[in-house]
Formats: structure tokens, sequence, C-alpha cells
């Protein structure tokens, strides 16, 4: 199931996979990185309801870049390799 998904969500994932293991990567990145993809999500679910709120259409764009950036960070977090999580974290 798992390399179902990693071939369904490859766009996303070849963008941040380097090949190569980074040398100081711990467990924890990987858990804050799901962590702060789902706090993304929360945030676009709470901007959604506000933007139906105001019933205003620009109110949608903080829906569209929360809910973004968090399904990233979830993807990445779940399916992508250790190279994958250490290049969105920065570390080298």
């Amino acid at each position: 199931m798992k390399n179902l998904l990693i071939r369904i969500f490859w766009p996303i994932l070849k963008f941040f996979e380097t090949g190569q293991e980074p040398a100081n990567y711990k467990k924890s990145h990987r858990i804050a990185l799901n962590v702060l993809g789902g706090l993304f999500l929360f945030l676009s679910l709470v901007s959604t309801f506000g933007a139906i709120y105001t019933g205003q259409l620009a109110a949608f764009i903080p829906v569209v870049v929360f809910f973004s950036v968090g399904f990233v960070a979830v993807v990445v977090g779940i399916l992508g390799s250790k190279g994958a999580v250490g290049k969105i974290w920065g570390t080298k």
C-alpha cells in the first residue's frame, strides 16, 4: 500500500528527494514534520469556517495556502525518505 501511495504522490516527493541520507537525521524530525503538517491542516479547517462565515471569496486564500503546506508536510513526513525530511528541515 505504501508503494502505491508513493507512486501516486511522486510529483510532490520528487521535489524533496535527494537520494542521499543526511548525516544528522533524527526520528524526531519526521515526527515534528507530521505534527507541523497536522497543525497547518487544522489551521486550514479553521480558516475554512472563517471564510464561510464571512462569505468573501478572498477569505479562501489562507485556506488554500495552509492546506497546501500542511498536505505537503504530511505527505513528506509519512511517505518521504530520510533525505526528503532532511531537505525540508534544511539539514545537510
